[in-house]
């Protein structure tokens, strides 16, 4: 349940009208969530305060989610500006982490960004929060993504959502559609973590301009062709799907290669098998350099958080997780990434 009492919002005033410069933070591998709550801070802090504001990311977002960088808002990647983002955040007053539950999340921004001496305040919807790196955490995880939870949180601060705001104000607009936008995708278009608090920002955004159906089109419809290929090929030649209810997918560096992929064009594929109706659980596996990216999504009942913890160094949702294997480590090469999984997810699922 939010609760955000007076004393949260109060002390968050404290906190930012004491700021002037603001380096508002993402963590790695930004899905739209976090680029869509991080771009609404941004624009908002700079509109309604007049903060000096700049976004930091460890590496450079998806190409099909950039439209969700805010314009005029300095944006600086660790892979490509390292030395800049060590720069901005020497000279912060104040920090703000969204969707991250941890500084650690931001993986090559995480000891500049525990080192510095700027007061931190943590906003966001995952389990098990870091309560001792930051000044202020706002933090639930009954909530449908972390741009929700800012959502209520800039209303209280005077974001001002009502009809004609689209038309009074383009930064307004902006953020508004940023938020939508992050709740649309970590909700995979309302089809998990949906709350009654999640369609009523939805209706309010939508009430004061925002429009939704050039939304879905940029999130959804804009995708290369090579995308649409790959799907179908894992789904027809990488789908195994296990007697006690469990779909996995492989999708090694070499597929990647085949079909020219691009870092979040294999978006919503884990979701598919979820559409079987004897699928409880589908994973996801991606070669990502020394190890391997896992996503877990499952349907009601069936906890893909608590298989993240046990078995692939992660966590997350009840129904939408994720994590890592650790090839060596999790599993000796020799015996397979395969048989590796299917023995865990026999095991978990018994």
């Amino acid at each position: 349940m939010l609760v955000l009492t007076e004393e949260i919002i109060t002390k968050l005033k404290t906190l930012l009208e004491a700021a002037y410069r603001v380096v508002v933070v993402g963590h790695t591998h930004a899905d739209g969530d976090a680029l869509g709550s991080t771009a609404a801070l941004c624009l908002f802090l700079r509109e309604s305060m007049g903060k000096e504001v700049s976004c930091l990311f460890s590496d450079t977002p998806p190409e099909n989610l950039r439209f969700l960088l805010a314009e005029g808002i300095p944006y600086y990647f660790h892979d490509r500006q390292p030395l800049k983002c060590i720069q901005t955040i020497k000279k912060a007053d104040l920090i703000v982490l969204l969707d991250a539950n941890t500084f650690d999340r931001t993986e090559a921004l995480m000891q500049p960004l525990r080192e510095s001496s700027a007061r931190k305040v943590l906003i966001d919807h995952h389990l098990n929060p870091d309560l001792q790196s930051f000044d202020l955490v706002i933090s639930t995880p009954d909530i449908s993504s972390a741009s929700e939870l800012l959502y209520w949180v800039l209303k209280k601060l005077g974001f001002p959502v009502k009809p004609g705001m689209a038309e009074q104000s383009p930064a307004y607009k902006a953020a508004g559609e940023a938020l939508l936008a992050g709740m649309t995708t970590d909700t995979n278009n309302y089809n998990n973590s949906v709350f009654p608090t999640t369609f009523q920002m939805a209706s309010e955004l939508i009430g004061a301009g925002v429009d939704r159906d050039i939304l879905l089109q940029k999130l959804y419809w804009c995708y290369r062709e090579n995308r649409v290929r790959l799907m179908g090929y894992m789904q027809s030649k990488q789908l195994t799907i296990l007697p006690g209810g469990a779909a996995y997918m492989i999708l090694s560096r070499k597929i990647q290669e085949q079909f020219d992929l691009r870092e979040g064009e294999s978006e919503g594929l884990v979701n598919v098998p979820l559409s079987i109706e004897k699928v409880r659980l589908s994973v996801l596996v991606k070669e990502d350099g020394p190890f391997w990216r896992v996503s877990i999504r499952s349907k009601k009942g069936t906890s893909a958080q608590k298989l993240a913890q046990l078995c692939f160094h992660g966590g997350g949702h009840e129904n939408a997780a994720g994590g890592k294997i650790i090839p060596g480590q999790d599993f000796a090469r020799s015996r397979g990434l395969r048989s590796y999984l299917e023995r865990i997810l026999n095991d978990y699922l018994s």
